[in-house]
């Protein structure tokens, strides 16, 4: 007969004994559902109820892979918000194409991932090389908050509308534009839609009737330049001659102070400033400095800067609206009359003259290229180009021999000999196997210095 307490003992170290095992399979089991992928990765989740994103990014060592997958993530999930476009809107008004369409939901989808709200975090995995995350958000969370924001954002444009309407009756045309603008800009981000409201006992489209009416109030802007035609000099634009840009309204003939106005070169190039305000008399000077292009026939144009409505920043969408309206433009054509250039050179070779004028020409033909004519009478001509060129030898080393070419270019006034631009292309080195190889490379190394150092700054010179 087996002795209890020895019958307890020896069920106790078959208990410990197996315990380990029992453990370690356990573990093994475990093991094998460590690290299981969610089903969310597998497949994007497809629901009523919210708007879902899921980013990735890499580890690669040197990243922040989690905010790189948050920032994918946000991303993806304002891709889910959809900007439909109503046939009433003033998109439609606007735009007969879907690429208006396209580019201002590509905007709003841009700014929208900086504004959205109360999105969250729904879970994330990662593997030893990738991180995902998974962000939703509530739909009708978030057309709560949309609601709201569009209230507040009618409200504001509704108050700017009626200021706006206030300042026309007042016949104050700038005031009514800026106020038209502020209410533009208060419900830019629900140019999609139509937002009807009764506005002194009429029911108006809010959005179509700011854009409408200051498009009205640009219709009825007149810009008149005198002159209305200039002839310039292709090196002095400005001369004595001046344009003036008169702003009055077409109906009452009112000069209109304060309007903002932009400049710039429709056909042609120079250097024109570009932004001015009328004057209490209506009127602005427009400052042309320098005729940049060779045509002999240039346009320069000038008409209502919308964008300065809109203060340092314009939006976006105001840029991508108001490159659609039809703004008053005065035109300046400008005949441009090419300088005469009058030449006297000698380019020599130790001492001896060339026949071949290797400096002489280069130069000659870059101002060609650059809109200038030449002649032979001194007397006619506006300016004088003066090249002298000689080289020089140098020191024979073994079978190498050096040669120094120097070349002086100056250009001065034809009439009053007034020196405009001087340069001195100072011992150019050549190398060869006698001088006159030696100094042919000279030469030609001075013709690359010409080219990449002195031309531009010469021609820069006799332009101001």
């Amino acid at each position: 007969m087996i002795n209890p307490l020895r019958k307890i003992f020896v069920l106790a170290f078959i208990v410990a004994s197996c315990t380990p095992a029992v453990t370690q399979h356990k573990s093994k089991k475990k093991g094998k559902v460590e690290n299981p992928q969610p089903a969310w990765l597998s497949a994007k989740p497809q629901t009523d109820v919210y708007f879902v994103g899921i980013g990735q990014s890499q580890k690669d060592g040197t990243n922040n892979y989690v905010q790189e997958a948050k920032k994918g993530a946000l991303e993806d999930l304002v891709s889910e918000i959809k900007v439909n476009v109503s046939s009433t809107s003033v998109l439609t008004q606007i735009d007969e194409n879907k690429a208006f369409h396209d580019k201002y939901e590509q905007i709003i989808q841009t700014t929208a991932a900086d504004e959205i709200e109360e999105f969250e975090m729904a879970d994330s995995w990662e593997d030893d090389k990738n991180y995902w995350v998974y962000y939703r958000l509530s739909k009708q969370r978030y057309r709560e908050i949309k609601e709201q924001q569009k209230r507040d954002a009618v409200t504001l444009a509704l108050d700017f509308f009626t200021k706006a309407k206030q300042s026309e009756t007042e016949k104050s045309t700038i005031q009514a534009l800026g106020f038209y603008y502020q209410g533009f800009r208060s419900v830019e981000k629900y140019l999609a839609e139509p937002i009807t409201l009764t506005f002194q006992g009429k029911e108006i489209i809010l959005t179509n009737e700011i854009y409408a009416n200051m498009q009205k109030l640009l219709d009825n802007i007149q810009l008149i330049a005198t002159p209305s035609q200039l002839t310039l000099n292709r090196r002095v634009a400005q001369g004595s001659q001046s344009v003036l840009v008169a702003a009055t309204e077409k109906t009452t003939h009112q000069a209109l102070a304060d309007l903002p106005l932009r400049a710039n070169f429709d056909k042609g190039s120079g250097d024109v400033f570009p932004d001015y305000k009328t004057d209490d008399k209506g009127t602005a000077k427009i400052l042309l400095t320098k005729i940049g292009s060779r045509d002999l026939e240039q346009t320069l144009g000038v008409s209502v800067n919308l964008l300065a409505f809109a203060g340092a920043n314009p939006s976006e969408i105001f840029a991508l609206v108001s490159s659609k309206m039809t703004v008053p433009k005065a035109t300046i054509i400008l005949q441009v009359q090419r300088p005469q250039v009058y030449i006297s050179s000698m380019e020599k070779n130790f001492g001896v003259a060339k026949s071949n004028l290797q400096v002489t020409n280069k130069i000659k033909n870059f101002l060609a290229n650059s809109g200038f004519e030449f002649t032979d009478q001194k007397d006619k001509a506006e300016l004088w180009l003066d090249v002298n060129t000689d080289s020089e030898k140098g020191a024979v080393s073994g079978s190498i021999y050096i040669t120094y070419v120097t070349s002086v270019i100056r250009v001065s006034t034809a009439k009053e000999n007034k020196e405009i631009y001087a340069t001195t292309l100072d011992r150019i080195k050549g190398y060869s196997l006698d001088f006159e190889r030696a100094s042919q490379e000279a030469y030609s190394k001075s013709l690359d210095v010409l080219e990449k150092e002195k031309m531009p700054e010469l021609l820069n010179a006799i332009l101001q």
